[in-house]
């Protein structure tokens, strides 16, 4: 068989005939190997759809298991339960949608009402290209972006990386380029161009095992995830977690005691002194009595997965305080009549809003967490009595007595501008003023301004007093609280360095009292 052509020209009839045959043979060797290869894939293909049936009727079970966790314990079970039904739900409609395409290309190859489990044309090499590759259906495009979604949606439900991964690379649809193509490679081109209609069949069976087992272990992590609720520790400890370890004598204590870790499904019997609680949550209350410190114990019985009682001990302390208050004024140690001064209340314990106070001689208003006592009468006490809403009954809890006083008296000053034009307050020598500022004021002001109390008074009259060149006064009144005009006229006959009285000065304060306050001597620069 060596050599080119013209070796051809030079053989004999009879060494042509046995070249002929042996071409033949060869033909017919190749087509005996193809139909094992096809007789192989419909093995292939049974072996593959018996593995469905087992994986399918797993996963049923599985899934049933997740139901009857559900109905046992819906509030635990249910997120769980609610994914799985979805998944169940997700994965059927996929492996029927193969299914079909399965169904389709038996029918393509064979004719209407074939059975894709008995092809008769195994080696059809159309059927597969003509419903995956059909540029008008585009089913096989359909096909792998239905496997792309349901990998993304069923690798999220499984928290393992290893096991997350293995499922990615099984449902894959990424392919290598085909040699010899230019672009890259399809993944229904790569599977189902030019293949024959068994191994395409093949492959599809194969794609809803992969289905299956991906579904077998999403709901695997499902179920585990239920259990997850069920708490596994190697430790039990009881604890007392009470609302306060301090109560009033008369209030109420409460604690709630747990077990760390247990299920809230699964509560534990409660014994405190030798007593029973009977509360199923766990709280503990007894109304106070003496003051001081007080302990209790006692122990949780806990059942074991077989039956026997588990023991755990606690013990716990709480102290008992005489009722008490905090009543303090916020400006100063006594309350001044006749204006707003601002108290501060408040019991250990006890939130603002179970406050209540009343105050004698006087008025107590509240205006959010903090009072104001206005009291009336000066020389007489004013008394502050606090009472406190504790479990549901109200209970005096403290007082305090104030001493009322009247308002100190104020300080009468000339109200003008400086050079910036910011407002300063004159209070005479041995301070100097312009007698420009002097023509610009209008009269006086008094006030108590002295770091503890702000409050103005109204001046009512005032008189000044000017010296002339003989040293003769000059007394001139006042138009209310305002420099008269005679006042203003004697303002500009001032020589500077000269200096002038203010006198006999009346203010009115908010308590209604009218007093002489003291002189001032205003002196010019």
């Amino acid at each position: 068989m060596a050599g080119g052509g013209n070796n051809v020209a030079r053989m004999s009839p009879r060494q042509r005939m046995i070249n002929l045959m042996y071409i033949v043979l060869t033909a017919m060797l190749a087509l005996n190997v193809s139909s094992d290869v096809l007789n192989g894939f419909s093995q292939v293909q049974s072996s593959l759809h018996k593995t469905n049936d087992n994986l399918s009727t797993k996963n049923e079970i599985q899934f049933g298991y997740l139901a009857q966790l559900y109905e046992k314990n819906p509030a635990k079970a249910g997120p769980w339960y609610e994914k799985g039904v979805a998944l169940h739900d997700r994965t059927g409609r996929l492996y029927s949608v193969i299914e079909d395409y399965k169904t389709a290309i038996a029918e393509k190859a064979d004719g209407k009402g074939a059975d894709y489990t008995n092809i008769e044309n195994l080696e059809d090499l159309d059927a597969a290209s003509a419903i995956f590759l059909d540029p008008t259906s585009k089913k096989g495009e359909k096909l792998r972006e239905a496997i792309d979604e349901y990998r993304t949606y069923v690798t999220a439900l499984i928290p393992d990386s290893v096991r997350r991964g293995v499922v990615s690379e099984m449902l894959s649809t990424k392919v290598a380029n085909t040699p010899g193509t230019v672009g890259p490679t399809k993944w229904e081109e790569k599977l189902f161009d030019n293949m024959p209609a068994v191994a395409a069949i093949t492959m599809l069976t194969k794609i809803q095992n992969d289905v299956r087992q991906a579904e077998s272990e999403a709901l695997s992590n499902l179920i585990t995830n239920v259990d997850i609720g069920d708490v596994r520790v190697n430790e039990l400890n009881a604890y007392v977690l009470p609302n306060s370890n301090m109560v009033m004598r008369g209030g109420k204590y409460s604690a709630q005691i747990v077990l760390a870790a247990i299920d809230t499904t699964m509560r534990p019997e409660i014994f405190i002194n030798g007593q029973k609680l009977a509360r199923p949550d766990g709280v503990y209350e007894f109304v106070a009595g003496q003051v001081g410190q007080h302990e209790y114990s006692g122990y949780l019985e806990v059942k074991r997965g077989d039956g026997s009682l588990e023991r755990h001990d606690f013990k716990s302390q709480y102290n008992v305080i005489e009722p008490m208050a905090t009543i303090s004024p916020t400006m100063m140690n006594v309350l001044y009549a006749g204006i707003d001064n601002p108290i501060s209340i408040s019991v250990p314990g006890v939130p603002m809003t179970a406050l209540s106070a009343t105050m004698t001689n006087g008025t107590l208003t509240r205006s959010g967490d903090h009072w104001v006592a206005r009291p009336t009468k000066v020389g007489d006490d004013a008394q502050i009595s606090v009472t406190a809403s504790v479990d549901g009954h109200a209970q005096t809890v403290g007082s305090m007595t104030f001493r009322i006083r009247k308002l100190p008296d104020p300080t009468a000053y000339i109200a003008m501008k400086d050079a910036s034009g910011n407002p300063v307050s004159y209070k005479g020598s041995p301070k100097r003023i312009s007698k420009a500022a002097l023509l610009a004021a209008d009269g006086i002001q008094a006030s108590i301004d002295d770091g503890i109390l702000d409050v103005a008074f109204t001046v009512v009259s005032f008189s000044t007093t000017f010296y002339d060149s003989m040293g003769n006064a000059i007394p001139e009144v006042s138009d209310g609280n305002k420099f008269s005009s005679r006042q203003k006229e004697q303002f500009k006959r001032l020589k500077n360095g000269k200096s002038f009285f203010i006198s006999n000065v009346k203010a009115k304060g908010p308590d209604g009292i009218t007093r002489d306050i003291s002189p001032m001597e205003v002196a010019l620069n």
